[in-house]
C-alpha cells in the first residue's frame, strides 16, 4: 500500500496545507500546526496513550531518584562521574520522548504527504497500519529512542542524536525506502543546508520544553498551593497535567518532523519539479 492512496480526489489548492516550495521557518511551523489541526482526532489520542505509558515507565525511576537524593547531603552528587540516578532518569526520559515523537511521526508524515498533494485523509486512513509500515516504524522508533538515551549520557550529544534520527520515520513512510536506507537518508536530509532541519527541530523542541515545564510542573505546583489537596491527589494532578501538555507537544513535534522532511526535499531535491510533472502514481516515493 502506498503512503498516499491513489483513489482520492485530485489535488486542489484549498486543501493543501503545505505549499509546494521551500518555506520560511514561520511558514514551516504554520504548516506543521495545520497538519496537527487537520488530523488532531488521529494524532492526539495516539500521543496521549504514549504519553501515559511514558509516565508509567518513569514513575518508579523517579521514585528511585528521589529516594537517592534524600539519602545524600550534597545536592549535586547526581552530577558526579557515575551519572547518578537522577541523570539516568533524565536520559531515559529523553529516549522515551524521541521514541514517542518517532511513533507519532508515522501517521503525521502520511497525513502531511496527503495534504501536500491536496488529498486529505480521513481519520481512520491516517492511522491505517497498511500505510504506516508498523514493524519497520517501531524498529526505527526504538532505534531513535536508544540512540537519544545513550547520547544523553554525553550531554550535548543528546541534541545530535535527536536531530539526526528524527527524519528516519517520515523517510520510511513517505519515501517508501527500506529501514536501513531510511536511517542513512534521514541523517543526510537533517544535515543538508547547514543542518537546517536539525536546528529548526531543536528550537521547536526547547520551546515546547519550556511550555511543558511551565504548565506541566510549575502550573501543577501553583494549583496545588491554591487548592489544598492530599499528597496523593497532588501527585495525580501533576501527572495529569504532564500527560496533557506532553500529548500536545509530542503531536506538534511529530507534525513538525513530518513537514521538515517534505520541505527539505523541496529545498534540496527539487520535489516541486517532480510533483509538477506528475508522472508517478506514488509521486512522493524515492526511486533512486
Amino acid at each position: 500500500m502506498t503512503a498516499i492512496p491513489r483513489s482520492l480526489p485530485e489535488p486542489t489548492l484549498d486543501t493543501s496545507a503545505i505549499p509546494r516550495r521551500p518555506l520560511t521557518v514561520g511558514e514551516l511551523l504554520d504548516a506543521a500546526l495545520l497538519v496537527l489541526r487537520a488530523h488532531a482526532l488521529a494524532l492526539l489520542p495516539l500521543a496521549a496513550v504514549l504519553a501515559i505509558g511514558e509516565q508509567l515507565l518513569l514513575a518508579p525511576l523517579r521514585d528511585w531518584a528521589n529516594l537517592y537524593l534524600t539519602d545524600v547531603v550534597d545536592p549535586f552528587r547526581w552530577l558526579d562521574e557515575d551519572f547518578g540516578p537522577v541523570w539516568t532518569v533524565l536520559c531515559v526520559g529523553a529516549g522515551c520522548e524521541a521514541l514517542i515523537i518517532a511513533l507519532v511521526a508515522a501517521p503525521a508524515a502520511r497525513a502531511a504527504g496527503a495534504l501536500l498533494l491536496g488529498r486529505p485523509l480521513p481519520t481512520r486512513a491516517v492511522v491505517d497500519p497498511r500505510g504506516l509500515r508498523p514493524i519497520a516504524t517501531t524498529a526505527l522508533a526504538v532505534f531513535a529512542g536508544l540512540t537519544v538515551a545513550t547520547a544523553s549520557f554525553a550531554g550535548p550529544l543528546w541534541a545530535v542524536g535527536l536531530g539526526f534520527t528524527a527524519l528516519a520515520v517520515p523517510v520510511l513512510v513517505v519515501d517508501r525506502v527500506n529501514p536501513f536506507r531510511a536511517i542513512g537518508r534521514g541523517i543526510k536530509l537533517a544535515g543538508r543546508s547547514g543542518a537546517r532541519a536539525l536546528w529548526i527541530l531543536l528550537v521547536a523542541y526547547f520551546t515546547w520544553w519550556l511550555i511543558r515545564v511551565l504548565v506541566g510542573t510549575g502550573g501543577g505546583n501553583l494549583l496545588s498551593q491554591l487548592v489544598p489537596l492530599p499528597d496523593e491527589a497532588i501527585g495525580v494532578l501533576l501527572v495529569g497535567m504532564r500527560v496533557a501538555v506532553n500529548t500536545l507537544a509530542y503531536a506538534a513535534l511529530a507534525c513538525l518532523v513530518a513537514t521538515l522532511h517534505l520541505e527539505t526535499r523541496f529545498r534540496t531535491e527539487g520535489l516541486d519539479i517532480a510533483l509538477s510533472r506528475g508522472l508517478h502514481a506514488d509521486p512522493l516515493a524515492v526511486r533512486r
